[in-house]
């Protein structure tokens, strides 16, 4: 795992803008069954903590990178970097999602408009994290050229999204939307993410270098992973068992916490094709 932990800024970037993209597509679904003015201003409040999510997770991805500058420069090989792609993509999604709180939070959002952006946002959102993904599909790095990154990226979006936007909304008193169906969505991706984990222990035993095993790059793979499902089930019994704001926030807590622990392991799984060959 400590092989994973020089890219802690990319974990912190990834991490936090996946979910706040989850959260987003939950919101966006709350707020079309929201027709009551104080609900719907409850939630246009609670709606700046994926902002701030979004906002922490660029300026980890700017500590990454060393200066903004390098950021604005990565912008000149849009369309044939996904660098590049995904830098743009992240911005025009957090600006869309930005604006649209402004004014929404104003009052004199219509609600025909409100409903168009949010979508618009949403579907921005879906780009930009297809665009996250491919990233990571390099042909000379066999451990993370695979549909298991995929996955991973994606159920990140699913269970930190679920979490965060459960946390943010059930305490709601005014609600009219239902949100019932997230803790069942939640445990889904839970055991979608389990499979994940098995099916990826055994993939690793088939790719190796002349020098070395994917697997010894994380010896401690089953160990961390193990934790990490312990904390996603406490976090889905949480979902199931509590409307209580803090035991939520803590439920998001200890999924951010498990989910960043996958992702430190990720980026331990770095392995060149310059002396690896997968078989």
């Amino acid at each position: 795992m400590n092989a994973g932990l020089h890219e802690l800024p990319l974990v912190f970037f990834t991490l936090l803008v996946q979910s706040a993209v989850g959260a987003w597509l939950i919101f966006t679904f709350a707020l079309v069954k929201t027709k009551n003015e104080k609900s719907r201003t409850y939630t246009h409040k609670v709606m700046f903590v994926i902002l701030v999510f979004l906002g922490l997770g660029f300026i980890a991805s700017m500590t990454h990178l060393g200066s903004p500058m390098r950021a604005f420069n990565s912008l000149n090989r849009i369309g044939k970097s996904m660098m590049s792609n995904e830098i743009l993509t992240g911005a025009i999604f957090f600006a869309l999602a930005g604006f649209y709180w402004l004014i929404a939070l104003t009052g004199k959002m219509p609600s025909a408009l409100g409903n168009l952006w949010r979508i618009m946002t949403a579907l921005a959102g879906i780009v930009f994290m297809y665009v996250m993904n491919q990233v990571y599909h390099i042909v000379s790095v066999p451990t993370w050229n695979t549909s298991l990154t995929s996955w991973s990226f994606y159920l990140t979006v699913a269970l930190g999204g679920l979490a965060l936007a459960y946390a943010l909304l059930m305490p709601n008193k005014y609600r009219e939307y239902s949100l019932h169906f997230i803790p069942n969505l939640f445990v889904l991706a839970l055991l979608f993410a389990a499979i994940v984990v098995v099916y990826q222990g055994f993939n690793l035993q088939q790719i190796h270098s002349s020098i070395q095993q994917a697997a010894d790059l994380v010896p401690n793979y089953a160990v961390m992973n193990a934790i990490r499902l312990c904390l996603l089930a406490i976090t889905a019994y949480l979902l199931f068992r509590t409307k209580n704001g803090i035991l939520l926030s803590f439920a998001v807590i200890l999924t951010l916490v498990a989910e960043g622990i996958g992702r430190v392991l990720f980026y331990g799984l770095h392995m060149t094709l310059g002396t690896a060959i997968g078989s």
